[in-house]
């Protein structure tokens, strides 16, 4: 058996060190690139349809044809998860991430006479023992200066290899707190997101969530509101600043590998609730836990050191 995971790119299953993509691709020059992830629950792959839809829209967005049907993509998802499965340890569960380049840049440099995507699926644990701690003292946010991409530029709706936005925030608020995330605001001064991160507010009961003009249609968010609507938790998607954050009995995360995690702080204020997690929070993820089949709080708290 290999030690190393495999990765399926163009066409082949490869090793990871042997994943090559050339110095030309525009996925690497440009960011021309396209990309989704998904996490496995037990092994099994989540909502694989719901991210395959997510990434061919992006896709469309870009005008990439990634050459295989939305079927044969999920296909061959399974099949890498299948093969790296056995270098899973105990307990542990994958990120599974689909990209799709412009492929390699033509002489022209024209993007118009770009042929042949470059595909590529992979795998990577989920960094369980790294997070643990968030899920027992909560995240603590931090707004940057950094204002999220707006719409009239690049729409925040297309998951795309330029994030070059949300790394710059990102770095700026680890600069003030190494531990902190970023939730980045629009250009109108109301919260966006993060990077692969959705943010909610409780209020007298009620989940708030900025609406999906500024932000990805995150597939754990839309979970959430889901559940919310099945066990009977009132939802608004709309706009909400930080006097919003700053007045909320609750404050959560959700993101593809946290599923649902409480927020301690925002730019130092403490959430008023005070509780980690609160319990409308802790209503969610009872009820996500139960539908995913998994204790997504127990899965991190049992790595803490």
């Amino acid at each position: 058996m290999t030690k190393e995971r495999i990765v399926y790119l163009n066409g082949e299953m490869v090793p990871e060190s042997e994943a090559k993509v050339s110095i030309h691709d525009r996925g690497f020059k440009l960011g021309d690139a396209v990309f989704d992830n998904t996490r496995t629950f037990n092994g099994e792959v989540f909502k694989v349809r719901e991210h395959l839809d997510r990434l061919y829209r992006s896709c469309k967005y870009l005008r990439l044809d990634p050459g295989m049907s939305k079927d044969r993509m999920a296909e061959l998802t399974h099949q890498v998860v299948d093969a790296n499965l056995p270098l899973l340890e105990e307990g542990g569960d994958y990120w599974v991430i689909q990209r799709v380049t412009r492929g390699v840049d033509p002489p022209s440099h024209n993007a118009a006479d770009a042929t042949g995507c470059t595909v590529i699926i992979q795998c990577d644990p989920i960094p369980f023992t790294q997070r643990a701690t968030l899920y027992r003292d909560g995240i603590r946010v931090i707004t940057p200066s950094i204002r999220r991409t707006p719409p009239s530029s690049l729409s925040p709706r297309a998951k795309t290899h330029n994030y070059v936005n949300m790394v710059l925030a990102d770095l700026e608020v680890r600069a003030q707190d190494p531990d902190a995330w970023a939730v980045l605001l629009d250009i109108n001064g109301n919260l966006a997101e993060g990077t692969g991160s959705n943010i909610f507010l409780v209020k007298d009961g009620a989940i708030y969530t900025p609406q999906d003009r500024y932000t990805l249609e995150g597939i754990s968010r839309q979970t959430v509101l889901d559940l919310a609507h099945e066990i009977g938790i009132e939802t608004v998607e709309g706009d909400i600043d930080l006097f919003d954050a700053y007045n909320a009995d609750e404050v959560f995360i959700t993101s593809t590998s946290l599923c649902i995690c409480p927020v301690s702080k925002i730019n130092g204020a403490p959430i008023a609730d005070g509780n980690i997690p609160g319990p409308v929070t802790a209503r969610l993820e009872r009820a996500y836990s139960g539908f995913v089949g998994v204790d997504i709080f127990q899965q991190y708290l049992s790595r803490l050191q």
